[in-house]
C-alpha cells in the first residue's frame, strides 16, 4: 500500500485556480467521516488572515505573525506549481448530526489534499429555518 493516497486532480485544479487567481469558492468536503463546509481561499490569503489574528499580540505573537506575513509573500514559490493542501475560511466541521464545531466566529482550516475523500460545490447554511411538515 502506497504511503501516500492521491489527490483528486479537479480538486487540486480548483486549488491551483485559487492560488493562482485569488477566487474564492465554497466547498463542502468529506473528511475522514467528517463534513468541512466553508469558503475556499488562496494560500496567500489563508497565511494573511492568519497573520492578522497574532499581530496585536506579545513579542512572540507578532513574531509569529511577521513569519506568517512572510509566508503568504512566498507561497508562490513554495508550491512548485502543484498543490498539496486546501484553505477554508468560515469553516464549519459536521460530525454526525450535532451541531458544527466550532459553531461561531470566523474560522480559518487547512487540509491535506490526499486526505479528502470526496467534495461538492457549495457550503451548507447555517439555516435556522425548520423544515415544514405536510398537514393531513
Amino acid at each position: 500500500m502506497s504511503s501516500t493516497a492521491p489527490k483528486d486532480s479537479i480538486l487540486e485544479f480548483f486549488v491551483n485556480a485559487s492560488n493562482k487567481h485569488d477566487f474564492a469558492l465554497d466547498i463542502t468536503l468529506n473528511v475522514s467521516g467528517a463534513v468541512v463546509s466553508g469558503t475556499m481561499v488562496s494560500a496567500k490569503e489563508y497565511f494573511e488572515t492568519l497573520s492578522e489574528t497574532f499581530e496585536d499580540g506579545s513579542d512572540i505573537a507578532q513574531e509569529v505573525s511577521s513569519q506568517l506575513a512572510a509566508t503568504s509573500e512566498s507561497v508562490d514559490s513554495i508550491s512548485n506549481g502543484g498543490a498539496d493542501f486546501i484553505h477554508l475560511k468560515n469553516t464549519r466541521v459536521y460530525c454526525g448530526d450535532n451541531k458544527p464545531t466550532p459553531s461561531k466566529g470566523k474560522i480559518l482550516w487547512r487540509g491535506k489534499l490526499s486526505e479528502i475523500d470526496g467534495f461538492f460545490l457549495g457550503k451548507i447554511s447555517d439555516s435556522k429555518s425548520s423544515s415544514t411538515s405536510k398537514k393531513s
